[in-house]
């Protein structure tokens, strides 16, 4: 009995030091998509805020390809210690169904840490095409079911996940053309070669202000302050198509307890910061902030939403 005191007693004060010596040293956020993108611009606003609280620098690398799942399973399979972060987007949810033999599981070999911030996708269109509204687009794409063709940040991604939705509840025919990042999927739209792209708002409304990309309506069941003109696709005549962008931390799922803990609660105090409300809020973002345990039931959940849209829409990785 003594020595079981003992050893309870080693390993409490074990878990103490661990607890005193995170973080020690710099913080790395995996980023799944490239520079520029909702998710990318998200997490190096936050990081800035994080590395106060915690003490240590918090770096990004951008680890772009396969609709995220490139960088998650890098994160899956590395250094649980807390040091090493995935900075997912809501596409992480939906990627067990689209991509069937997945070098990780979700649910199992990942841990939701918080989520961070929710924001819309904004639906765009090059202004040459002349479409004003999301009827003139329905209307182009049902005149020749088919010929048109939509951008993504990459299989799997919220953006690919959003227009699909989209797609599916619209009655549409049209092609995917993934990217490695949003930045490549605008270019390609304001170029004329894309038809379409759900683009995050952060990414996209420089652009839009700027006279090159059009906004036609914002995913979410609400609009945009940043964009109070532009309908909501529901409004816009596509019942049951709203979709909200999320981006959130998530570590491997035998990361120590106190380092999941340490990283949440720097996320939520960062986000409770009104200079950080101020910079989220004109990139048309709003923090979103979890416990560990209610936001792995969230990812469930979204991971069982994915599920049954990917089905209906036969979403599978090209």
């Amino acid at each position: 009995m003594k020595k079981l005191v003992t050893a309870i007693a080693f390993v409490l004060a074990a878990g103490g030091a661990f607890a005193q010596a995170f973080p020690s040293k710099p913080i790395k956020l995996i980023v799944p998509f490239s520079a520029g993108s909702g998710t990318d611009i998200a997490a190096r606003a936050v990081g800035e805020f994080m590395a106060k609280g915690l003490g240590q620098p918090v770096v990004i690398e951008n680890r772009p390809g396969a609709g995220g799942t490139i960088a998650a399973s890098a994160v899956a399979k590395g250094e649980a210690d807390g040091h090493t972060v995935l900075v997912p987007s809501s596409g992480h949810a939906v990627n067990p169904s689209i991509y069937p033999s997945l070098p990780y599981d979700t649910l199992k070999d990942l841990t939701g840490v918080t989520p961070l911030v929710a924001m819309p996708n904004v639906l765009v269109v090059s202004p040459s095409r002349g479409w004003k509204t999301v009827a003139d687009l329905v209307a182009a794409a049902k005149a020749k079911p088919g010929a048109l063709n939509y951008a993504s940040a990459g299989v799997g991604s919220a953006t690919h996940f959003n227009a699909e939705k989209f797609k599916l509840q619209a009655g549409l025919n049209a092609v995917h053309v993934p990217f490695k990042g949003t930045p490549e999927a605008m270019s390609d739209v304001i170029g004329g070669r894309s038809d379409w792209f759900f683009a995050p708002l952060s990414s996209a409304l420089p652009l839009i202000r700027d006279g090159k990309l059009q906004a036609l309506a914002v995913s979410t069941a609400k609009r945009s302050g940043l964009l109070p003109d532009v309908p909501t696709t529901v409004e816009a005549g596509v019942p049951g198509s709203d979709y909200t962008f999320w981006v959130a931390l998530v570590v491997p799922a035998a990361t120590p307890a106190a380092a999941v803990q340490r990283l949440q609660q720097e996320a939520a105090k960062a986000l409770a910061q009104p200079e950080l409300i101020e910079r989220l809020a004109k990139l048309g973002a709003e923090p979103f902030v979890m416990n560990s345990a209610d936001f792995n039931a969230f990812i469930k959940s979204e991971v069982e939403t994915g599920a049954r849209v990917a089905k209906a829409a036969d979403l599978k990785a090209q």
